[in-house]
């Protein structure tokens, strides 16, 4: 009941981040971005941006976060990787393989909406106007840490204090993230909610086949 519970919840938030992708395609679309690019919920967006500016010490300030983000996926990667040398596929933590999956599914969404533009940037960084939503960092931000909290309490339960440090480590990558990439002025108010909106369905669709799983292995 419980893992069916989660699975609800999960299509919940994929709906929701659908119906939000359409409503930032067509409502109060108007071209207040950098050449003349069309924008959705514009008045809000570019209310916004006024407001924040744009602020290149928390764009640096974010993408140095977003190494540490990159480090925390590949120790894991790297951690699955050491028990299928050592072992077997079938003996490789479910947990681990599973995250696997997950990162190659974040990978193919940030794939797909680098192809697919529903937003540009509202300031130029380099010759061109570059895709801005959903928010990359946001989303990486949120899928690696969130998920990472979950192996840490596996591979290091009765560890309480450690615990406690990894998981003020992991919130505080994300949050200064997502606040941070809204205050760089790189990124539209609709970018970033748009990345928190995709990341957690994506989590909470890997806590719920991680539970999936669990249960059936009992």
């Amino acid at each position: 009941m419980t893992v069916l519970l989660f699975f609800f919840f999960t299509s919940k938030v994929f709906l929701l981040f659908a119906i939000f992708t359409v409503l930032v395609k067509v409502v109060d679309v108007r071209p207040v971005g950098p050449e003349h690019t069309r924008v959705g919920f514009a008045t809000v967006n570019q209310y916004v941006s006024e407001l924040t500016g744009v602020n290149m010490l928390w764009y640096d300030i974010t993408d140095w976060l977003g190494v540490a983000v990159v480090a925390a996926a590949l120790g894991f990667a790297f951690l699955g990787a050491y028990q299928l040398v050592r072992r077997s596929i079938k003996k490789v933590d479910p947990g681990l393989l599973l995250l696997g999956v997950f990162y190659i599914a974040v990978i193919a969404f940030y794939i797909f909406f680098e192809l697919v533009a529903v937003n540009y940037r509202p300031v130029i960084l380099s010759q061109d106007p570059e895709r801005s939503y959903p928010s990359s960092h946001t989303m990486a931000a949120v899928c690696v840490m969130a998920t990472a909290m979950v192996q840490y309490r596996h591979l290091f339960r009765g560890k309480r204090r450690l615990l406690i440090l990894l998981d003020i480590w992991s919130v505080l990558i994300i949050v200064v993230t997502v606040i941070g990439r809204l205050l760089s002025g790189v990124h539209w108010l609709t970018d970033i909610a748009g990345g928190l909106l995709l990341s957690s369905a994506l989590v909470m669709l890997y806590i719920s086949v991680l539970e999936s799983v669990s249960s059936d292995g009992e």
